[in-house]
């Protein structure tokens, strides 16, 4: 943990698409709020998402690892943007109510980083992380998804692998754009330089300098 006084536990927050599920972690007095989710085909296991995670925390964040309401009910895909969207939302909404006061910062992986890219605004985030952004279905570059990267309103971290085919974005597309060498789509390589980018990116957003461990 990072801090004294920092506490874990699990939540179910309820939503219109049906239940989600957060384990939340970090101090009792927050910097900000981090909250991350997966993709399409997985859970907050991953090492991608929980590296973000630990850098948050080493940065003195109170951390929500979410599983959204497609995935808590067992579906294999998220379904119609909107309403996982919607839900998102509502998720966001119940989290920040119970850590009032402190910065937004979202994001996630794949299927993830998008939802957090289109509704950042709404959300009111200060900033993204996309981690693994899925540019475009693999070999369908003409299926571009740019614009929600591009639209989120608000500072994005986007982290990609060189080999991952689903694309990466380019250096315009995104405030900051960290391509790893060697990694593909699932970022699992590397999980310390996931974490460097992470802390070293959101210790300039948000003006803050890494917590003490303890």
């Amino acid at each position: 943990m990072t801090s004294t006084g920092a506490s874990s536990s699990a939540v179910e927050l309820a939503t219109g698409a049906g239940p989600a599920r957060a384990e939340v972690s970090g101090p009792a007095a927050a910097a900000f709020l981090l909250v991350l989710t997966h993709g399409s085909g997985g859970g907050t296991g991953t090492a991608d998402v929980l590296a973000a995670a630990q850098a948050g925390r080493d940065l003195g964040a109170a951390v929500a690892l979410v599983t959204q309401p497609f995935r808590v009910r067992g579906a294999r895909a998220p379904g119609p943007a909107p309403a996982q969207d919607a839900a998102w939302l509502e998720i966001i909404a119940a989290l920040q109510a119970a850590c009032p006061g402190v910065p937004l910062v979202q994001g996630g992986r794949s299927n993830g980083a998008r939802v957090a890219c289109r509704t950042a605004r709404a959300a009111g985030a200060r900033a993204v992380l996309a981690l693994a952004f899925p540019v475009h279905p693999p070999g369908r570059p003409d299926k571009s998804r740019l614009d929600e990267l591009r639209g989120a309103g608000c500072p994005v971290l986007a982290v990609s692998g060189d080999r991952d085919p689903f694309g990466n974005p380019a250096v315009a597309d995104a405030s900051r754009v960290v391509i790893l060498p060697g990694e593909g789509h699932a970022l699992a390589r590397r999980p310390a330089a996931v974490a460097d980018a992470v802390r070293g990116w959101l210790s300039e957003v948000l003006g803050i300098r890494r917590a003490a461990v303890g």
